[in-house]
């Protein structure tokens, strides 16, 4: 390893963020799924037919939302509002996102043309190198499934996917880069190897919970990202409590369709819930679900292509995340691989 292995660090206290490399660095690896790379296919996919959703809305949990994935032959990811048909779709873009406070919110033009807790969706484009799709829903809040996203992989390996007809563009970092956050956290991305399109994670979180230390390191693939696609969203017991009772005084809490089958809730010394995705008898459910569905969110922010390389996540989130990629953009840090 490399004096610096971070790179240049892009936003953030260095200093710090060489104490936090350090820290990252002594925590073990519970899980290592690195080596089973398969090379994506060379051309731009999409849906072979469409697929449909129906469950609880994530943040009014009684009334019930559909979620359609269409195919395309325009690049990209895009959201369309059924409710708002005279609006322009939202581009899965890191230009689009409105917000990070709480989950990725997309905003395109007007206000009131937006979509909530887009990661969950989003990050099949990533993890299933599904590059071109339109999602529709009747409103801003989607659906919160008690199999967290499988539910949505499962259509898309029912359906299928096929190649657009035009080649995939692919990109990389042109130098090892680094942001650095709050409590610690840092997000490093390294350029791919060699020419390789492969994209591996190694994301480390660390909570004064039950959760506690958790570490995995996986290739992405259809495969790898089938597993953490079962991971929960995780919260507080703490935050649980309050979300259903003082919480229910404001409008952004009270109607929160969380439950005890589609959030893992954890106290302090214990989970509330069963947890999920056991390794060597250790529950890795959050690791998966940061590494997965938040931090693969993330990456499908990056609107040009696909991306590949190395991509180190130590107790970072979405704000983190979604700093990186700005700052790739603003800095042009990102390359085309040939």
């Amino acid at each position: 390893m490399s004096a610096k292995p971070w790179g240049t660090v892009l936003s953030g206290d260095e200093t710090a963020v060489a104490q936090s490399y350090a820290r990252w660095a002594e925590q073990p690896v519970d899980q290592d799924c690195a080596g089973a790379y398969a090379p994506p296919p060379p051309a731009a996919t999409t849906l072979r037919d469409r697929v449909a959703f129906t469950g609880p809305g994530t943040f009014f949990g009684r009334a019930q939302r559909t979620l359609v994935l269409r195919p395309s032959r325009e690049s990209g990811w895009w959201f369309r509002r059924r409710d708002l048909p005279e609006s322009m779709p939202i581009g899965v873009s890191v230009n689009n996102v409105w917000t990070t406070a709480r989950n990725i919110v997309l905003c395109s033009g007007s206000p009131h043309n937006y979509m909530r807790m887009v990661e969950h969706i989003i990050a099949l484009k990533t993890g299933m190198t599904l590059d071109n799709a339109v999602v529709s829903l009747e409103s801003g809040d989607p659906p919160l499934f008690e199999r967290s996203s499988l539910e949505m992989v499962e259509g898309v390996e029912r359906v299928g996917m096929v190649p657009t007809g035009g080649a995939a563009q692919t990109f990389t970092v042109k130098e090892p880069a680094t942001v650095g956050g709050r409590k610690g956290s840092f997000l490093t991305f390294l350029p791919a190897e060699d020419g390789s399109r492969r994209l591996r994670i190694d994301c480390a979180v660390d909570f004064r919970s039950a959760i506690g230390r958790q570490r995995i390191v996986f290739d992405v693939t259809p495969d790898t990202f089938r597993h953490g696609a079962f991971a929960r969203t995780n919260t507080t017991l703490g935050k649980m409590i309050y979300s259903r009772t003082v919480g229910k005084i404001f409008a952004d809490v009270r109607n929160l369709g969380y439950t005890t089958r589609n959030i893992l809730i954890a106290g302090p010394r214990r989970y509330f819930n069963e947890p999920r995705l056991p390794h060597k008898g250790k529950p890795l459910e959050a690791v998966w679900h940061r590494a997965t569905l938040d931090l693969l969110a993330a990456v499908a922010l990056i609107d040009r292509g696909r991306f590949a390389g190395t991509i180190v996540s130590y107790k970072a989130g979405h704000a983190l995340d979604v700093e990186m990629v700005r700052q790739l953009y603003q800095r042009d840090l990102l390359a085309e691989m040939r």
